[in-house]
C-alpha cells in the first residue's frame, strides 16, 4: 500500500516557489509516496498541523518544507518517538540540512524517496512551566540578544545579514552582565553560552565538532567573560574550524540549568528570557539521511 506523506510548507521562505514544489510532488508520486500538501499561514500552524497528523496517523511520515524555523515549530507539534521527518531545505541558513550533508533540494528530494532513517535526539527546555523542543541549538546571552533583536524586514532584504544588523545593534548597547549555569550539577558563571545538539551553527560553520544530533549529550560552548575581545576570538574560531582560547570552554552534559533573564533562542528563532532548564530527549524522532 502506497505510503501517505504529508508536505508541511511554509510559503514565506527564502528559497520557496510553488513551482518548486509542484516539482517534489511529481516526484513522490512517481516513487510511489502519496503525498499531500499543508501550505503554513502563521508561526503556529506547522506546530497545529503536525500536531493533527500525529493525532490521526500511526506512524506519521512528514516533510518540512523550509527553514529551521519551520522544521522547529513543526517538531513541537510532534508526539515523541512515532513520527519520521524528512527535510526540504527551503530557508536561509538551512542549518539542520548541512547537518544532514543535504547540498540541495533535489538531493533531498532522493533521500526522501528512498526513506532510509535514523533516531535523532532532541533538547527539551523549560521555562515559565511551559517546555519546547529544539533540534539544533539553544542560545543564551548575546546569541540570543541578536536573534531577539532580528527585525523580518531586513530578513526579507538581506537575508543572513539581518543577523549582523542585529550583532551591530547589541554591540552598541552591551550588557556585561553575568549569569549562572550548572551543567550536570557543575556550577559555574557565563556571559553567553550556546547549548549544543548539532555540529554546525549559522549555515555551515563548525561550533561544536563533538556534537551530534544522533547523541543526547550536548556540547555546551561557554563565554565566560564579558569582553568583547573574547567574543571576537568566538567569531574568529568559528571561521577557522577551531573554538578555543582563553575565557571560552566547551562542556560536554545533559542537564543545563541557567539563571538570570538573559534572552533565548532556539534553532535560529527567539524563545523566552531566563531562567531556564534544558534536558535531553533520546529517540524523539527519526529522521530521513
Amino acid at each position: 500500500m502506497p505510503r501517505r506523506c504529508f508536505l508541511i510548507v511554509n510559503p514565506t521562505s527564502g528559497s520557496y516557489s510553488r513551482r518548486r514544489i509542484d516539482s517534489v510532488m511529481r516526484s513522490l508520486e512517481r516513487a510511489g509516496l502519496v503525498p499531500q500538501l499543508l501550505l503554513t499561514e502563521s508561526a503556529e500552524d506547522a506546530s497545529l498541523f503536525a500536531r493533527r497528523i500525529c493525532a490521526e496517523e500511526p506512524e506519521p511520515f512528514i516533510v518540512a518544507g523550509g527553514g529551521d524555523g519551520t522544521v522547529n515549530g513543526l517538531v513541537n507539534g510532534l508526539v515523541p518517538g512515532v513520527a519520521t521527518l524528512g527535510v526540504l531545505p527551503l530557508g536561509t541558513a538551512n542549518v539542520l540540512a548541512k547537518e544532514l550533508c543535504i547540498r540541495s533540494l533535489n538531493e533531498s528530494v532522493e533521500k526522501i524517496v528512498r526513506q532510509q532513517s535514523r533516531p535523532i535526539s532532541v533538547g527539551m527546555l523549560e521555562s515559565a512551566g511551559k517546555s519546547a523542543y529544539f533540534l539544533l541549538m539553544a542560545g543564551i546571552g548575546f546569541d540570543g540578544a541578536v536573534v531577539e533583536g532580528m527585525r523580518l524586514s531586513e530578513k526579507r532584504i538581506v537575508g543572513k545579514g539581518a543577523y549582523l544588523l542585529s550583532a551591530l545593534r547589541v554591540l552598541a548597547d552591551w550588557d556585561r552582565q553575568l549569569f549562572t549555569i550548572s551543567i550536570d550539577g557543575k556550577d559555574m558563571t557565563c556571559h553567553g553560552v550556546v547549548i549544543c545538539n548539532a555540529s554546525k551553527y549559522g549555515g555551515n560553520f563548525i561550533l561544536a565538532p563533538g556534537a551530534d544530533i544522533s547523541n543526547p549529550d550536548f556540547q555546551v560552548v561557554c563565554v565566560k567573560d564579558s569582553r568583547l575581545t573574547t567574543y571576537l576570538k568566538l567569531m574568529m574560531g568559528l571561521a577557522a574550524g577551531r573554538i578555543s582560547g582563553e575565557g571560552i570552554s566547551t562542556i560536554r552534559g545533559r542537564e543545563i540549568v541557567i539563571g538570570g533573564e538573559k534572552a533565548v533562542q532556539l534553532d535560529g528563532d527567539f524563545h523566552c528570557h531566563g531562567p531556564v532548564r534544558v534536558t535531553a530527549v533520546e529517540n524523539f524522532l527519526n529522521i530521513i539521511v
